[in-house]
């Protein structure tokens, strides 16, 4: 069962941040399902988000097995719940301390250091019904869809069709163990770090030693394991896959298929235009029948400029913006919905001025037949 999402900071008169999107305090087209898409299908580095959201639920699991054993009074635990707040500008998903190693609350410290020094044996909780993910440790994953540690099978709204990445449920369906959480650290090892793994991920080789040796040498499974990792990959993708994320859901709304199809579209009118504009003058149509060359030229010049700009103005302005290709969904982030109307407006005027020159051109000038 997966907890509902953290309520979307409003008003934000800026663009998001990494921390936002990945905390899902933001609405689309920068939410996480929309960073997700991205990270599959145009970075196609997706292996490092999944890698983020499954330590995020490993966390979420780590927080869960404690909250059990402090409610089941078997042995003094860290006080989870009088947690100090992250500041602003951290992950505050929940709670769940998915954030950088550096901004985490001290809660997450102190659960760390009860796991590492409380015996795998001791005042585990019985009769668990997750403890069999142990022997899919070792067996890797499929790359069709997200191998989190729960899976969502629900679909976007926007697609109807595209799994939407799963969100970490911070309460499990089942009595977590200390097994469980060893599992959970032992997948996640497997799956994105042990060189020829399915998913592999890059990292350097002093950190993929340490978390190897702290997890199969040192029995490991509290979240600190993963810090240096997790922050490396959160780096990564801040620096390299955000900013071309917010260049194409805050100031464009079509995706690259469809960029590439509205320039076909554009140079096939716009040669259809130039072709009939001058078979019209060399045969001494009169002006009103070349005033039909008003609808190519509009045609390709709209589509040319939507390519150019990655955005389709008219479609920004009734509020839309493209997931994947001729699949649309709403615009609901207040600042975004803002900056695409203003720039769709922009791209308008260009257009407006581009295909007057154009047809005037070709319209008014004499005609002489040949």
């Amino acid at each position: 069962m997966s907890s509902p999402s953290p309520t979307p900071d409003v008003p934000r008169h800026r663009l998001p941040t990494l921390f936002e999107v990945l905390g899902r305090r933001t609405l689309a087209p920068v939410d996480l399902y929309s960073f997700y898409i991205y990270m599959r299908d145009q970075q196609r580095s997706v292996d490092y988000l999944d890698f983020w959201l499954d330590v995020s639920q490993h966390m979420s699991l780590c927080r869960h097995y404690v909250r059990e054993l402090r409610r089941s009074n078997l042995i003094e635990t860290p006080d989870l719940d009088k947690a100090s707040k992250r500041s602003s500008a951290g992950y505050d998903a929940e709670g769940d301390g998915a954030g950088p190693s550096t901004e985490k609350p001290m809660s997450d410290q102190r659960l760390s250091a009860f796991l590492r020094s409380e015996s795998p044996s001791k005042h585990s909780p019985s009769n668990s019904h997750g403890s069999n993910t142990t022997n899919q440790s070792a067996t890797g994953a499929e790359h069709t869809a997200r191998p989190g540690l729960t899976k969502s099978t629900s679909q976007s709204p926007a697609t109807g069709t595209d799994r939407s990445p799963p969100h970490a449920s911070d309460s499990p369906g089942h009595t977590v163990t200390r097994q469980d959480l060893r599992a959970s650290a032992q997948r996640i090892l497997f799956v994105y770090l042990l060189p020829g793994s399915d998913r592999e991920i890059i990292l350097p080789q002093g950190i993929l030693n340490e978390v190897t040796a702290a997890i199969e040498e040192n029995g490991r499974e509290d979240p600190e394991v993963f810090d240096a990792a997790k922050d490396y990959v959160f780096q990564a993708m801040e620096r390299d896959a955000f900013p071309g994320f917010l260049r194409s859901k805050a100031l464009g709304n079509v995706v690259p298929p469809s960029m590439m199809f509205r320039a076909i579209v554009g140079l096939i009118s716009l040669f259809g235009a130039l072709w009939t504009a001058f078979v019209l003058i060399f045969l001494d149509y009169n002006r009103q029948t070349r005033c039909w060359l008003i609808l190519p030229f509009t045609i390709g010049v709209y589509a040319l400029a939507s390519h150019q700009y990655m955005l389709d103005p008219i479609l920004a302005l009734v509020g839309y913006s493209e997931y994947t290709f001729m699949k649309f969904a709403r615009v609901n982030e207040p600042f975004v919905r803002k900056l695409l109307v203003k720039r769709s407006w922009s791209v308008l005027g260009v257009v407006v001025l581009i295909d007057a020159a154009l047809c005037s051109l070709f319209i008014f000038v004499p005609g002489k037949r040949l």
